[in-house]
């Protein structure tokens, strides 16, 4: 067994494990720890977590040091930095005539590299622009092009629901969503109401998607829309289905809306429905006969001699 830290380096990022390197700190402290990007600040989420040596994450690196005062300030500069650097991207961009937007800057903790973030439809060739941002800036310059999912994470906003963005708020990954959560749910196909502001399906579709549903002991399957159905009330027909509550909302022969789980219900048989058919046909054709007159005896009505 083997003892790590777990390390989120921005609110939204993915958690990373870092030896301890003999420091002993506590959730909620500030460290400096040593990533594929250089020195970075992170904070601690968890302060220990053990894990077996076939389990262990790779690759692994020690905790630097404890974050200081200094640190902070140098932060906050690299911040301001990378604003500043913001329109003079864009400039050189506009300059060399390519067909990219420029997102985001971002400065390495340590001033070794800055990153410029931009999303294109297609591949751009940005060498030249690359060769002129190291002329202005005297430092290695990088380029990442970025989806559209990506650009609504960094730059954020508000959704359909009037919320932050998941993706810019809480979620670290991007989860698979298809247009079969929509149709699970019974949601509008319309392209305007189940897509986020980058254009794609909304993440949270998959929130109340029925396979992504609380798992109960026995696997029930839904109740088809528009099938007979046999609740404690009588019976009906299903109107919608609600995956993540298990529940069906019925609308009984009585005229009478119910909703009803999903375990109460029973689903009606062909033969069962054709009787049900059956017997409402003869009900309908008793109410549609006649009944007789009585026959009307001429020589009770004839008249009566005066």
């Amino acid at each position: 067994m083997q003892t790590l830290i777990g390390v989120r380096l921005n609110q939204i990022c993915k958690l990373f494990y870092f030896r301890s390197g003999g420091l002993d700190v506590n959730r909620g402290d500030r460290v400096i720890v040593e990533t594929g990007r250089g020195l970075e600040i992170g904070t601690v989420v968890i302060p220990s977590q053990e894990f077996e040596e076939d389990r262990l994450p790779t690759p692994l690196n020690s905790i630097n040091r404890i974050a200081t005062e200094e640190d902070f300030a140098q932060l906050e500069e690299n911040r301001e930095l990378a604003l500043k650097a913001l329109p003079i991207g864009a400039e050189a961009i506009e300059r060399h005539e390519l067909k990219m937007r420029l997102v985001k800057v971002e400065y390495a903790f340590d001033r070794s590299r800055i990153i410029f973030y931009f999303s294109a439809d297609g591949r751009v060739d940005f060498r030249m622009l690359v060769r002129d941002l190291a002329r202005i800036f005297h430092t290695r310059i990088e380029l990442r092009q970025i989806g559209v999912r990506d650009e609504a994470k960094m730059v954020g906003g508000l959704g359909g629901c009037g919320r932050p963005l998941c993706c810019a708020s809480f979620l670290p990954d991007f989860v698979t969503v298809s247009i079969k959560m929509a149709k699970n749910q019974n949601i509008s196909l319309n392209p305007a109401k189940i897509s986020g502001i980058c254009g794609r399906l909304m993440c949270c579709l998959k929130y109340e998607d029925y396979p992504n549903a609380p798992k109960v002991s026995a696997k029930i399957d839904p109740p088809a829309i528009g099938s007979r159905v046999e609740t404690e009330e009588g019976r009906g027909k299903v109107i919608t289905t609600n995956g993540y509550r298990r529940t069906a909302t019925i609308l009984l022969d009585s005229s009478i809306t119910i909703i009803s789980a999903w375990e109460d219900l029973k689903t009606l048989t062909e033969e069962e429905i054709k009787v049900e058919e059956k017997s409402a046909d003869e009900k309908l054709k008793s109410k549609r006969k006649i009944p007789r007159k009585p026959s009307r005896n001429p020589k009770s009505e004839s008249p009566k001699e005066t």
